[in-house]
């Protein structure tokens, strides 16, 4: 059950190890990727619904801020610092999967931030996962959303939880 204490180090550790993991495997698809795929080519998967396509994303989701990739890169920075110094104020488990998988994607893209082209700080990020008409993604950013949705899902069920257990309370 998600409410049973805890103590809090295995949380860390479990946080630090899923999104070392996300990261990692977010770099080797890119290698992976970038050696086998050429920028632009689709590589039909599922036909041209499900398919590889290389693309270097110098923005956000969607493409959005194309050319403010510095200040993605202070946000993904700053989020990776945030949730270290919060974990240890964390107190149940899809807390913190769903934080640390953001935390792994971020830190995924961080480092295409970081060491890929055009420059240090300014790097574009690896995309190549394409479906349907949706926007190009990658892993990173796959944890990013996956992370999102769980935490938003678990903090709706936990206000629901504490709704029932306060009115169950008043009703005694």
């Amino acid at each position: 059950m998600d409410y049973v204490t805890r103590p809090k180090r295995s949380f860390r550790l479990a946080m630090l190890a899923i999104a070392i993991t996300v990261g990692i495997i977010d770099q080797i698809t890119k290698i992976i990727v970038l050696a086998r795929l050429e920028p632009g080519v689709a590589y039909p998967i599922i036909g041209d619904w499900f398919r590889f396509f290389l693309i270097f994303n110098s923005g956000a989701a969607f493409s959005f801020g194309q050319g403010m990739t510095w200040i993605f890169t202070l946000i993904q920075l700053g989020y990776i610092i945030a949730i270290a110094f919060y974990a240890p104020r964390i107190r149940t488990l899809t807390t913190a999967v769903s934080l640390a998988l953001v935390a792994g994607g971020a830190l995924g893209n961080l480092i295409d931030r970081l060491f890929r082209a055009p420059a240090f700080f300014v790097g574009h990020v690896v995309d190549f996962i394409s479906v349907g008409s949706f926007a190009i993604f990658n892993v990173a950013d796959s944890a990013i959303t996956v992370g999102v949705a769980l935490f938003v899902v678990s903090a709706f069920l936990d206000a629901r939880r504490q709704g029932a257990a306060t009115e169950s309370k008043v009703a005694r």
